[in-house]
């Protein structure tokens, strides 16, 4: 049997530095910190932290550290821990953001079906418990197999940026 290699170099980048701040705070206090309202914050900067989508109130982006090609993200600006922490009117703003996230993804990519999920609390496993976010991901019929099963890699074809530009004309072609 031979090996084919499958890198991800961004992984490693990612895990470095968590492991970097749990030694100074430890493992269950480590945050990567607030990158989404970092991002919310920058709009100059929406390229290059892959925004591909922001309103009044909120953005979607590409994961950076995917589930799959295509993994988006969405967030109100405003940071709060948990669904309850907002007001009824920002919970509907959430709602849709996560809805054009659909959309997007659908447009864009045509997936086989779709997970959403939102983890509040780190014991859910939310890695950025100060923020919370939706998870959308794409799936295909097939897309978990021996290598992300047994292998625990994933394959992401796709360059994020070159993803992230996809997004982008799909969001010029229709209105939010």
């Amino acid at each position: 049997m031979s090996h084919e290699n499958l890198w991800a170099p961004w992984r490693m980048a990612y895990l470095r530095e968590l492991k970097r701040k749990a030694e100074g705070v430890g493992w269950d206090s480590v945050s990567t910190g607030d990158f989404i309202a970092e991002y919310w914050s920058a709009p100059a900067n929406d390229q290059r932290n892959l925004v591909v989508y922001r309103n009044e109130h909120g953005i979607v982006l590409l994961n950076r550290f995917p589930y799959a090609n295509g993994h988006l993200m969405s967030a109100l600006g405003d940071a709060r821990p948990t669904l309850l922490d907002y007001k009824p009117a920002q919970r509907r703003e959430f709602w849709r953001l996560l809805e054009i996230a659909v959309e997007l993804m659908q447009r864009t990519l045509a997936p086989q079906g779709i997970n959403t999920g939102i983890n509040e609390g780190r014991a859910a496993g939310a890695g950025l418990p100060e923020h919370l976010h939706a998870h959308i991901v794409p799936r295909w019929n097939g897309d978990t197999n021996f290598l992300s099963v047994v292998g625990e890699v994933r394959i992401i074809p796709d360059a994020l940026e070159a993803m992230a530009a996809e997004y982008r004309a799909t969001v010029g072609k229709i209105r939010m």
